[in-house]
This record gives C-alpha cells, sequence and structure tokens, in this order.
C-alpha cells in the first residue's frame, strides 16, 4: 500500500509540473529585420536646338545630355544614344521633346525651332557687266568661305582679302542679311567641335563689324563636325571642312 501511494503521489506531481509548463504565456517571433530600399536616382534631361529660328530647307543641329537613363528617345526620331549631337532638316516649326527614361523615373526636356518658308523664287539682276545672276550667285561670288588652321579660331592674315571683298559687296547692297555657319574637320568630340564651329563664325562676325557690317545683318551658327565639305580622312579634306561658310539670311 505504501508503494501504490508513493507511485500515486509521484504521478500527481509530474501532471502538475506538466501543467504549469503549459499554461507559460508563448512568445511571438517578430518580423525579421530587413535593409532599406534603395532608390535609384531619376533620370535629368537637356534639349538644345542650333539655331532656333531657320528658313525651310535648313538644317538644325540638336545636342542633347542625360545621366541616369536606360533609353533615350525624341518624338519623331527614335531611340537615342544617352548623349550626343543630330542634325535635322524641319520642314514647319516643330518642338522637338526628349523623354528619358530610367529605373529612378522619367526625365523630358523640349527644344522649339521656328520654321519660315522659303522664298517663292530669286530675284535676277545684272552685274554691271553685262552678264545676268541671281542675287545668290551675286552673293556666292564676292562673300567666300573663310578657312581655319587646326584647332584655332584666328582670323589668318590670307583671309583679309575675301572679308575686305565681301564688306564692299554688303556696303554695296546694305538690304542683304547674312548667316555665318561653323564649321570643323572630324576629329575631336561632337560638343567640342560645336564649340570650335561657333568661335569661328563669331571671329568672323566680328571681322565683318569692324568693317562696317551692321552687327544686326549678321548671325551665327555651329555646325561642328556634322556637316563636313568633304568626307575623308586627309589633311586636304580636313582643310575644307575648317570654314566659315556663309549664305542669305531669308
Amino acid at each position: 500500500m505504501n508503494v501504490n501511494r508513493r507511485l500515486i503521489t509521484a504521478l500527481i506531481a509530474i501532471t502538475a509540473v506538466a501543467s504549469i509548463t503549459g499554461c507559460g504565456k508563448k512568445v511571438k517571433s517578430g518580423p525579421l529585420d530587413t535593409a532599406p530600399a534603395i532608390t535609384a536616382p531619376a533620370p535629368t534631361a537637356e534639349l538644345t536646338a542650333t539655331p532656333t529660328a531657320v528658313t525651310a530647307g535648313d538644317q538644325v543641329v540638336l545636342s542633347w545630355r542625360t545621366t541616369n537613363a536606360n533609353s533615350v528617345t525624341i518624338d519623331g526620331i527614335g531611340d537615342l544614344p544617352s548623349s550626343g549631337v543630330k542634325t535635322v532638316t524641319p520642314a514647319v516649326s516643330t518642338s522637338y521633346h526628349l523623354t528619358a527614361r530610367g529605373d529612378g523615373g522619367t526625365g523630358e526636356a523640349t527644344a522649339r525651332v521656328t520654321v519660315t518658308a522659303a522664298p517663292a523664287a530669286v530675284a535676277v539682276v545684272n552685274d554691271g557687266a553685262g552678264s545676268n545672276m541671281t542675287a545668290e550667285e551675286q552673293f556666292k561670288a564676292n562673300v567666300q568661305d573663310i578657312f581655319f588652321d587646326y584647332d584655332s579660331y584666328d582670323v589668318r592674315s590670307d583671309a583679309q582679302g575675301a572679308l575686305s571683298k565681301a564688306a564692299a559687296y554688303l556696303a554695296t547692297n546694305n538690304t542683304v542679311k547674312v548667316l555665318i555657319g561653323g564649321y570643323c574637320d572630324e576629329r575631336g568630340s561632337n560638343e567640342y567641335n560645336l564649340t570650335l564651329g561657333q568661335s569661328r563664325a563669331n571671329s568672323v562676325k566680328q571681322a565683318l563689324i569692324k568693317a562696317g557690317v551692321a552687327e544686326s545683318r549678321l548671325r551665327v551658327v555651329s555646325y561642328g563636325k556634322e556637316k563636313p565639305f568633304c568626307t575623308e580622312s586627309t589633311e586636304e579634306c580636313w582643310q575644307q571642312n575648317r570654314r566659315a561658310g556663309f549664305s542669305i539670311d531669308r
């Protein structure tokens, strides 16, 4: 009997301990720590058009730069690299819209170009020597391109005669306005050559102003290396492309 009582007492004690343990408060596991999300930088976009006003048929240089973009497009042109330069010939006034898309969102830029209609006809005038020339032909005969040394925008001494002839013609034909385009050879980046072409055009503009041509009659534009006159990679060809070219500004 004593043995049975001891067994019963032991069983009761074990049951009580198990009950107390089972009623203990359960601890819920919390969420695992997670690293903060990394936000991708938003794309940026810049777009310029040079010049911003042209006559139908004239060319315009688009220059763009973007950052943090996976894709870059200009409406009506298509996919493009993240930065660059492109020549276009708008027939009507156009707003060029650039979109840069990346992991951080979208960046946009717009450049507006105003296009005026080309003149219907060119007048024919007498050159005083018995032959008829168009106004365009007279202009080309008297206002001739100026050439430059490599990586330079200084007007050379051998260009002074051509500049004097141009200034004399413009003094006689005082209603003619002039567009001066700056050109470069193929060497160097697009951005560098656009700057160099602008400097060349400005140098010739200042020389004509010094010779007596009104500044209001002169407009400059840089084409960089986008409109070469010669496409061979030779010094003779590069020299042809290093110039300031003239046209009547309609």
